[in-house]
């Protein structure tokens, strides 16, 4: 049973974050559209991004006390009507509702924050290996939903591209509920022995109180937070980067998805390395690795090579999100047993905070220069204020 709960956690995954993050190829159609500034058409990706981080919490609580099969019904009925009603829409605040609120609550219902609560009930020996597989349908998402959306926008339009997307997720929902949810909800026979007999009303909200006191939350608060500030101040302008730079719409989200592709890997494996080598070292180079990204990027704004995009693609690919499942492993370690799913959200809202920033100034970058140069120079400044706190906290360097 542990095997199929980390393949529901992986496809909800891909299915949720790969379709939120398809909207990154619905903001040249848009500008076309309407002709919303790139700081407006990205706003809707901020708010994505703050309602993804700000429901998490309330999504955590509503795990601990209703289980997962209410909490995989808001998402994906969330995220089905808010992107079939999206295809409608012709004002920008209702892309903010639609798009922004309901996508983003949506994916948080259908993401890590559910998932990393339930395998740690169903891998209590190798839990970052896990949270680090399950991470890794992020960038299947990525690959799979990007180029798909891609590919709608070029082919019916992306009023229709809404539609299919958001009733896709509508017809899965009657398909998800059958899911044998009281079982999945219960986790491994050693998870249920280590719960006693002990009320579960009262153990939700004692770790989050406990956490908040702890200098190990608010250090993984700061790693979350800056690490996607650094990805997303670049991400959400990638493809429209790539098309300006002389390259066609379909070439750009393929070398997205591609990126998607390789971080599947790097996802897949960076829990299982940490456990292995180390917290810090795997970080560490993980986020040389984002470095050497941002690095052949830049030199694309002054030089848009193939070989510089290849670089691109390689080294921030492969690193991109393989934080995740090593903060997530250390948040089990650090605060496990019931209410674990309420801690995580609150620190998955500054995950969420620190991509809505990065989006929001990556559009007003562009607005205020003209290009993408000044983005990416900051993306590269905030890396070190990302690893920082797993080189100073006391709390995080216990673990290697």
């Amino acid at each position: 049973m542990a095997f199929v709960v980390l393949v529901i956690c992986f496809l909800f995954n891909l299915l949720g974050r790969g379709i939120g993050d398809a909207y990154v190829t619905f903001l040249l159609p848009l500008e076309t559209q309407f002709g919303w500034s790139r700081s407006e058409i990205s706003s809707v990706y901020s708010i994505y991004m703050l309602a993804n981080g700000f429901s998490a919490p309330l999504i955590g609580i509503m795990f601990d006390r209703l289980g997962p099969r209410i909490v995989c019904a808001v998402g994906f009925a969330s995220l089905g009507l808010g992107y079939l009603v999206a295809g409608n829409l012709t004002q920008l605040w209702q892309f903010h509702l639609c798009v922004g609120v309901a996508g983003g609550i949506g994916v948080t219902s259908l993401g890590m924050v559910p998932s990393q609560s339930l395998i740690s009930r169903w891998f209590p020996t190798n839990t970052s290996t896990a949270i680090g597989i399950a991470y890794a349908g992020f960038g299947a998402g990525t690959l799979v939903m990007v180029p798909f959306a891609q590919f709608l926008n070029d082919t019916v339009g992306w009023r229709n591209a809404y539609h299919i997307l958001g009733g896709l997720m509508l017809v899965l929902l009657p398909l998800a509920m059958l899911l044998p949810w009281r079982i999945i909800r219960a986790g491994h026979s050693d998870y249920a022995r280590s719960l006693g007999s002990a009320p579960l009303s009262k153990n939700i909200f004692a770790p989050l109180r406990l956490a908040v006191r702890s200098s190990g939350f608010w250090a993984l608060g700061q790693a979350f937070f800056f690490t996607s500030l650094v990805i997303y101040t670049v991400t959400v302008q990638t493809i429209a980067f790539l098309v300006e730079s002389g390259f066609s719409a379909l070439e750009a989200a393929s070398a997205f998805g591609v990126a998607g592709m390789l971080s599947v890997f790097g996802v897949g494996s960076s829990g299982k390395l940490a456990d292995k080598f180390g917290h810090r070292l795997i970080v560490t180079i993980t986020f040389s690795c984002t470095f050497l990204g941002l690095a052949n990027l830049l030199a694309m704004a002054f030089y848009p090579s193939p070989w510089f995009l290849l670089g691109f693609v390689v080294f921030f690919g492969i690193a991109q999100g393989a934080r995740g499942p090593i903060i997530s492993g250390l948040c089990s370690k650090l605060f496990p047993g019931p209410g674990l799913a309420t801690v995580y959200g609150a620190l998955y809202a500054f995950m969420s905070v620190g991509a809505a920033t990065g989006a929001l100034l990556s559009g007003w970058f562009h607005d205020q220069t003209g290009g993408y140069t000044a983005s990416i120079i900051f993306s590269m400044i905030s890396v070190a204020l990302a690893v920082s706190p797993f080189w100073v906290s006391r709390a995080l360097r216990k673990f290697g």
